[in-house]
């Protein structure tokens, strides 16, 4: 039958997704998209009639009123629709919302699903569309209702009762507890110090060397050193060769949850950036949907590795996998996370593009291999008159297997990570020369703090969130200010080295930077008053085992064994009754620490939390003569110590002069400054108010007058456009917006017209 354009209208979320599937379809089909959700709970009130079965209050929002109007005209002109948003929850949800709020007939609406986004796959859903399934549908609507009726009430609390303007959430305050209760383990965590001994020894008549490490280590330098003193006399001789044959078996194809960690660690994204980019590899039809727990592989793509294995690196690389998935609620008839075609080994696109894509082509690559073939061994060296032994590990590699492609990467932060020795040719029973004996002083090492992906990991262990929330969750308590993503130095110690060489002990220090972090995740002090605060009147939000089950019934109202608004009756009755409880209760959280007394005024100094952050205040609150300091970056109020306290006191402190001009240095709101005359210049990361000299300070104040002088490339009043040097590189403004400038320009050539263009490009 002939077919006009308007007689299907396929819609789906994207505007990427819609150009790449129209594509596909050709002139019979009309594809759209919905540019996400179309309607969402309204926010007067609740947006919930918790009296009438929970009944949601959807609304249209203003910004979507006229794409909808342009929805319902294609859909009324259309003979059959297709919704085709992707297959999660959340992708059903958004089909059901458009066949309420554009009044689709089921008989000409036909909802198809794919995971991937080919000219097979969309062909395939065409010829086996279904209904839309309400059961998918009540589970999302469920883990809205109760995000919204969580976060509505127990925010207003937050605010009365804490500081304006904060949030909770069902997920992100679990999250946030996480990360608090990890910061607590650290802070009372009592490192103790210990010695370990490491030995150099070479086979008799040979020029190479053994590097081995005793089985025991020492509480202290006495114990090391009179261990040493034995090994002064002592004859050594390897005492035991052992080989054993090993095997290593490649990892699972990528989960959301695994990706997410794999990139952080392999590459160095973040979660959401690792969402982002996976989202466009999925719309540019390049690898399968990137929100799922599944590891299972569709056996096209079995079939397809496997040969792509025989022919690129032989049949005895080749070892056909089917993975099955262990978490709950998993949906094995998705697929994990793989490229489209696995024959595209690279593929067009950015530099991050590229590396996403090549680690999850490697991942699912490695995943239909063999395994690797190895051969452990251990050599373990005595001395006479010792107790203790030495021993040394070497693996040797006699088959490499999936290891020619990719190895999965670890983030067990307490390995030391010692490299595997090379073990040359030696006998059982063979004398050995001592070349050194060292005992090095060491410290035990502090819980790790969490990064974005070992946070997505300790959820998922725990059951709580599922593929599509990890990422909003660590985004919002970032976002919210709760928790803060950095950097620390570490702290430089001297350690103690205990050397024995050529029959004398010999005792040194050496320097070593210990506890350096990167990219984790620490709690702010307003992150703790909430945490503390929930903990204490709403255990239950905060109660790991409560949350998993929440998602347990999320997914038994998905399957049909759950009604979704008698879920929420049973949590939303003891729930609200004690939000009520609380909003009349008088008690307030100041959050407030008595840090000490100030040796010098006999005042007392108190941490809290003020109208612009955690600050100290020396002095009681009806002292007229009180004074304010605000707290450094990475001080909690929990643990800032009283010479701390004092050392805040130190600001403002005059640096210098510049001109005639005082310099004063100071912290304020947006982090630490120097001023002179009106003029404030930030420090930025590199210089610190209390240190920073007069030199350093007016070579800022020069630099900061020159970018001024500079500042300016061009002026066009009339269209009131300026052209100027940014911190950045050079932008455009006009008026209270900035414009990038593309790198085909170059600013100083720019033109008004030019300028004109640029702004009407831009979004």
């Amino acid at each position: 039958m002939t077919m006009t354009m308007a007689e299907n209208l396929v819609i789906v979320e994207s505007p990427t997704k819609a150009r790449k599937i129209q594509g596909f379809l050709g002139k019979e089909y009309v594809v759209k998209s919905s540019e996400g959700h179309i309607r969402d709970l309204s926010k007067k009130d609740l947006g919930i009639d918790t009296d009438n079965g929970f009944n949601p209050d959807y609304i249209i929002p203003a910004d979507k009123k006229k794409l909808v109007k342009e929805l319902k005209s294609a859909a009324s002109a259309a003979k059959t629709i297709w919704l085709a948003s992707d297959e999660d929850r959340e992708g059903e949800a958004i089909a059901w919302h458009l066949q309420q709020v554009l009044e689709l007939n089921r008989e000409n609406t036909k909802r198809i699903a794919f995971h991937e986004i080919t000219p097979a796959a969309i062909h395939e859903a065409i010829k086996n569309p279904r209904d839309i399934d309400d059961n998918l549908v009540m589970a999302q609507q469920a883990r809205r209702v109760l995000d919204r009726l969580v976060g509505f009430e127990l925010s207003p609390i937050l605010w009365k009762k804490v500081k304006p303007n904060l949030s909770a959430g069902r997920v992100q305050s679990v999250a946030v507890r996480l990360i608090v209760d990890r910061e607590r383990e650290i802070n009372a965590f009592n490192s103790q110090d210990y010695y370990k001994v490491e030995g150099i020894f070479s086979p008799e008549g040979s020029g190479s060397t053994l590097k081995a490490v005793l089985d025991k280590r020492f509480n202290t330098a006495k114990e090391a050193e009179d261990f040493l003193e034995k090994c002064k006399s002592a004859s050594f001789s390897i005492s035991n060769i052992e080989k054993k044959a090993a095997s290593r078996t490649p990892a699972a194809p990528f989960t959301t949850s695994v990706l997410q960690q794999e990139a952080a660690r392999k590459l160095g994204f973040s979660v959401t950036q690792t969402m982002q980019l996976a989202q466009r590899l999925y719309e540019a039809g390049l690898i399968t949907y990137m929100r799922t727990d599944s590891v299972n592989l569709s056996s096209l793509a079995i079939n397809t590795a496997k040969a792509y294995v025989n022919e690129n690196f032989g049949a005895e690389y080749s070892k056909v996998r089917q993975y099955r998935t262990k978490s709950k609620g998993a949906q094995e008839a998705h697929e994990a996370i793989r490229p489209t075609y696995i024959q595209n080994v690279t593929i067009e696109g950015t530099s991050t593009e590229k590396k996403l894509y090549s680690l999850i082509w490697k991942r699912t690559i490695a995943s239909q291999m063999a395994d690797a073939k190895l051969e452990r061994t251990v050599v373990t060296i005595s001395g006479t008159g010792l107790s203790e032994t030495f021993s040394l590990e070497a693996e040797q590699i006699l088959f490499d297997g999936f290891l020619k492609v990719y190895l999965e990467s670890s983030d067990d932060e307490e390995a030391e990570n010692d490299t595997l020795a090379i073990i040359p040719n030696v006998s059982n029973g063979q004398n050995l020369n001592c070349k050194e004996i060292s005992a090095l002083q060491k410290f035990t090492v502090k819980p790790a703090r969490y990064s974005e992906a070992s946070l997505v990991k300790k959820l998922e262990e725990l059951g709580i969130g599922r593929p599509s929330t990890y990422a909003p969750t660590v985004n919002t308590i970032l976002k919210r200010g709760y928790v803060v993503k950095g950097d620390r130095k570490g702290e430089e110690k001297k350690l103690s080295v205990i050397t024995l060489k050529d029959g004398q002990i010999k005792k040194t220090e050496k320097k070593e930077t210990l506890g350096t972090e990167k990219g984790k995740l620490f709690p702010e002090n307003i992150g703790i008053v909430v945490n503390d605060y929930l903990a204490s009147n709403f255990q239950e939000i905060l109660d790991y085992g409560f949350t998993a089950k929440v998602e347990e019934d999320f997914d038994k109202i998905a399957a049909g064994k759950l009604i979704w608004n008698n879920m929420i009756g049973k949590f939303y009755a003891p729930f609200h009754k004690k939000v009520e409880q609380t909003l009349e209760e008088k008690e307030y959280t100041h959050a407030e620490r008595l840090i000490g007394v100030d040796p010098v005024s006999g005042k007392p100094l108190t941490a809290r939390i003020g109208r612009f952050g955690p600050l100290v205040q020396k002095g009681a609150a009806d002292d007229p003569e009180k004074q304010f300091a605000s707290m450094k970056k990475g001080q909690l109020i929990e643990s800032i110590t009283l010479e701390e306290a004092l050392r805040l006191f130190d600001l403002p402190r005059t640096v210098g002069k510049y001109n005639d001009q005082v310099i004063t240095a100071a912290i304020g709101r947006f982090g630490p400054y120097i001023k002179v005359g009106s003029k404030f210049i930030s420090l930025g990361k590199s210089l610190d108010p209390y240190t920073i000299t007069e030199e350093q300070a007016v070579s800022l104040i020069q630099e900061d007058a020159q970018r001024e002088e500079h500042k300016l490339i061009a002026d066009f009043p009339e269209s009131k456009i300026q052209v100027l040097n940014g911190r950045y590189g050079a932008y455009i403004k006009q008026g209270k917006k900035n414009y990038k400038i593309p790198r085909s320009k170059k600013a100083e050539q720019l033109t008004e017209k030019d300028c004109l263009e640029i702004i009407a490009s831009s979004k």
